[in-house]
């Protein structure tokens, strides 16, 4: 354990290699071995149920503001004041997580949520909502947010242990994603049955899990990390934490990039469901059960690996651009649906692999403020770059719009795999092994000098 802030005593791991050691509570090649620690149990099944109720008012809430103003603008108004406390805030959001001990911060983060979530039904179910309630309800859960993500992803660690880190990071990718095919069905269900209002109501009371989980886990068997004192100038500190560490800083920029321009999935999806295939609703619908469905399986095959490599960060990161671009062209609908699953695997590997490696590479002290910085890129990323891709979908068409995102994604990957190799002392080898062509990453050899002999 460190003292004080721990930044400037951090071992520098290998930027190519951020393996830990395996832990010897559970199996390392288990695909749920991380279940088998209590702790992280009772977390994982608070958030299938809270999960759920998330993707439940999301859908109801853009349902809800469209049909109060019969306005897109107003839903999209919605979606950017629920992203805005994170660009605005996050990076605070960081350096309050590292002072703070996360189980009693979330129990405070998650309670607000519900009481905003149970205030929205309230509204709702008694006839009295207004679109600025939305609008408010949508901030407040943002503001919420903004010390709330931090907390949960640096609080597995403390959960877990190092040892089972992926294991667990993947798991809740999973579970994140399988509610994200059961909560939209669900929400679907109560707005054309009983209204919007009671699926404002069950997400209120879906934090009841979560909650509990918190309160029953047992505090002495957290692996829990120094808190960084409270000091002036540590959101600098947590920036140039980051900077001076190549296996920090170019996973975030790759993020960046491919958040921003490849992962626009519902202004890419939309267009080709209706402008290229004419399929409608019904197509979008499909092509994003897919997508879930190849997330899912990222997942899961994530949480089976017992290692976060960054060469694996980069080679999904390529695939899932090249994968984009091979959609682009796809001339069917069926050939565009069925390229949704390999586009959601390699997806959910670049998510997963960059968010397990920051963490591994992070020195705790730091890692709320780390884990806040690359949230803030991930998931800023994609309501700034929506306008820009939108644009290049309306004046030249979906196809050119997504093979550019794709573009973007392949060649960020490549040009960032360039230079992690280089900083890891590694050159490109290209040869035939077996008569099959290899293209692989070895260590550059060692030039002897030349010393003339008297």
């Amino acid at each position: 354990m460190s003292s004080g802030t721990g930044a400037a005593s951090a071992p520098a791991p290998d930027p190519h290699d951020t393996a830990s050691a395996p832990d010897t509570t559970a199996p390392k090649n288990s695909m749920f071995s991380s279940l088998r620690i209590r702790n992280y149990r009772l977390f994982f099944l608070g958030q299938v149920v809270s999960n759920t109720g998330t993707w439940m008012q999301r859908i109801a809430q853009d349902w809800l503001v469209l049909s109060l103003t019969g306005s897109s603008a107003a839903v999209g108004i919605t979606t950017a004041l629920q992203f805005l406390p994170m660009l605005l805030f996050g990076l605070y959001g960081g350096v309050l997580v590292d002072r703070l001990r996360k189980r009693p911060t979330l129990l405070v983060t998650q309670t607000a949520m519900a009481l905003t979530a149970i205030a929205l039904a309230a509204l709702t179910l008694t006839g009295h909502v207004q679109v600025w309630h939305v609008y408010l309800a949508a901030f407040a859960v943002g503001l919420a947010t903004v010390v709330d993500n931090p907390a949960r992803q640096s609080f597995v660690s403390e959960l877990v242990g190092p040892g089972q880190l992926q294991n667990a990071v993947s798991l809740n990718s999973a579970n994140f994603q399988s509610a994200r095919l059961v909560g939209p069905a669900v929400a679907g269900v109560l707005i054309t049955g009983v209204g919007t209002g009671w699926a404002f109501l069950l997400n209120g009371l879906s934090f009841i899990a979560p909650l509990t989980g918190l309160m029953l886990m047992r505090g002495r068997e957290l692996h829990a990390v120094e808190r960084a004192p409270r000091g002036k100038g540590q959101l600098r500190e947590g920036l140039r934490y980051v900077a001076g560490r190549p296996e920090l800083i170019w996973p975030i920029v790759l993020v960046g990039f491919i958040g921003t321009f490849a992962f626009n999935f519902p202004v890419y999806l939309s267009a080709f469901a209706d402008d290229v295939f004419d399929g409608g609703a019904g197509a979008y619908s499909l092509f994003n059960t897919l997508a879930a469905v190849g997330s899912v399986s990222g997942a899961l095959l994530a949480a089976r690996r017992g290692t976060a490599r960054l060469r694996l960060l980069i080679l999904g990161a390529l695939a899932f651009g090249v994968v984009e671009i091979v959609a682009a062209v796809s001339p069917a609908l069926w050939m565009f649906a069925l390229l949704m699953i390999p586009l959601g695997l390699f997806a959910m590997t670049v998510n997963v692999t960059t968010n397990t490696s920051l963490q591994m590479a992070t020195d705790p002290a730091v890692r709320g403020r780390v884990m806040a910085l690359y949230m803030m890129v991930f998931l800023g990323g994609s309501p700034v770059g929506a306008p820009i891709v939108g644009w290049i979908t309306d004046t030249y068409g979906a196809r050119v719009g997504l093979a550019a995102g794709g573009a973007i994604a392949a060649l960020a990957a490549a040009v960032i795999g360039l230079i992690l190799a280089r900083v890891g002392g590694l050159r490109l080898s290209v040869g035939w092994h077996g008569g099959h062509p290899r293209v692989r990453f070895v260590p550059r050899e060692r030039q002897e000098a030349l010393v003339p002999v008297a």
